[in-house]
């Protein structure tokens, strides 16, 4: 199954880091800042999932959503979340660890797509 998103080691480690903080986390894709480049790290109680967001997978048990809108602009990408020295965004739970999550892409293969494509139809069936 291809992953649409997935973690460096190095976001690996702060997001292990943030969970033996904070307990359960999220993520949210930004869809209005930093060049909608800024993966924003919240409690649960911090941010509403609605129905306009959808969950493109869990790294490290952690769920990771993206908004629609924002969905439709990057849904033939995979989306890879990376850790860069600096601070991250006010309301992101790793702005004091002088580190900031960012996420890269990669357009997906025809043939990592077809394979996605496959498996919304089949969800849908």
């Amino acid at each position: 199954m291809v992953e649409r998103v997935v973690a460096t080691d190095d976001a690996l480690v702060l997001i292990k880091q943030l969970k033996a903080e904070h307990g359960q986390i999220l993520f949210h894709q930004s869809g209005g800042c930093c060049d909608n480049s800024a993966a924003n790290c919240y409690l649960p109680t911090d941010l509403t999932i609605g129905p306009y967001d959808i969950k493109l997978g869990e790294l490290a048990g952690v769920p990771f959503y993206i908004g629609k809108l924002q969905y439709e602009y990057w849904k033939h990408t995979q989306l890879i979340l990376d850790v860069v020295e600096g601070h991250g965004g006010t309301f992101s739970l790793e702005g004091s660890t002088g580190k900031a999550f960012h996420t890269r892409s990669r357009l997906f293969t025809d043939q990592e797509w077809a394979s996605i494509e496959a498996q919304v139809f089949a969800d849908l069936s």
